[in-house]
């Protein structure tokens, strides 16, 4: 969901670049080195998962992951996000570099909103009901990025209201997608690696 160079006002790109800025030092200071791996694998992750793309006007329409990021890595998705869309704009030209930080705030912010409200129903819950609150937070995830992308376009101006409009409705299969990509993915954490949310395994240890 990457919006291009040249269709943000100034105004929207220094705004957009500050909060990102904001977000990156945040969630720098709560990346525990044991976070490190993960927030590597699920920066390649979105790197992959969002280069098959269809232009759409000033976004485009592709799988993101960031809802999945946010509940595994919380305030940390922001510098892995981060460091996903600028390789992406400097090998491949998605998105640009002078949007680089709005398209970091659009895509990082529900990831730490979806860690809120989705990451106690995966800790708390089983494996099943995790999986439930996963799909949520992968739906929900899509849904507030095309909410603030549209802000952005539509504040760049009036001329991109259709465009924003277009975005949030192009994206509802993503929505479906991610919810089920994201829903299969908490499910077979907590059943193999619930660490991975901080949930203790009840399972005896072997001698």
């Amino acid at each position: 969901m990457h919006i291009v160079d040249g269709a943000l006002s100034a105004p929207v790109i220094v705004v957009g670049s500050a909060l990102a800025v904001v977000g990156i030092g945040i969630g720098l200071r709560q990346m525990p080195m044991e976070k490190i791996p993960a927030a590597g694998v699920l920066s390649a992750t979105f790197f992959v998962a969002s280069l098959v793309h269809v232009p759409i006007g000033p976004s485009s329409v592709h799988l993101i992951v960031n809802g999945l990021a946010g509940l595994v890595l919380g305030w940390a998705a922001f510098p892995a996000l981060f460091v996903g869309l600028l390789l992406q704009a400097v090998f491949f030209g998605f998105g640009g570099l002078t949007v680089l930080g709005v398209n970091t705030f659009n895509i990082a912010l529900p990831a730490v909103i979806v860690y809120y409200v989705c990451r106690p129903g995966i800790v708390g819950g089983s494996p099943r009901a995790a999986a439930l609150w996963g799909a949520l937070g992968g739906a929900l995830a899509i849904a507030l990025t095309t909410v603030l992308v549209g802000l952005a376009l539509a504040f760049s101006g009036e001329e991109f209201v259709p465009a924003a409009k277009l975005v949030f409705f192009a994206h509802i299969p993503v929505m479906a997608i991610e919810a089920a990509l994201t829903g299969a993915a908490v499910f077979l954490a907590r059943r193999v690696k619930p660490e991975l949310f901080a949930v203790i395994s009840s399972k005896p240890k072997e001698a």
